[in-house]
């Protein structure tokens, strides 16, 4: 198997660990940094994994959705709260997102569920993603790897 990594770094955004027992159960901001690595069997016509200059939805993405974002647990019990005060405020401090898991590990785990289908896409089914790592400023990182069998 042939593999290649990108990475797409510095991207700003805020999450709320509401299970912690410590200052992460409040609303705080990381620089973020995720890197996916790309595999396949066969490389495309130029010898590629993937051609880098063709990964800009995934680019997109990640700006879309996650900078300057917010992101919850689902089952916050004070998402909704969260929610409506965003929205009464008027003035729209962040953008929320939704993942089962805003933790690291769950943000790359939801990240590879979400960009796996998009890589497919991408190169007709000849490349996929092998791992995301999600990187909180620069310090610590999480890795999501699924079995494949």
């Amino acid at each position: 198997m042939f593999t290649c990594k990108k990475t797409y770094a510095d991207i700003p955004f805020a999450h709320r660990q509401h299970r912690h027992d410590g200052h992460c159960a409040q609303i705080h901001g990381h620089n973020w940094s995720f890197t996916f690595t790309f595999g396949c069997e066969a490389l495309d016509e130029c010898g590629f994994v993937v051609d880098f200059g063709k990964l800009k939805p995934i680019k997109a993405w990640i700006e879309e959705n996650l900078d300057h974002a917010c992101v919850f647990n689902h089952d916050d019990p004070l998402l909704q709260d969260i929610l409506a005060i965003n929205e009464q405020s008027g003035c729209r401090v962040y953008q929320p997102y939704i993942v089962d898991l805003c933790s690291s590990e769950g943000i790359a785990r939801h990240l590879f569920e979400v960009m796996d289908p998009k890589v497919g896409e991408m190169t007709n089914g000849r490349a996929f993603l092998t791992s995301v790592e999600v990187i909180e400023d620069a310090k610590n990182s999480a890795t999501y790897e699924p079995v494949r069998s």
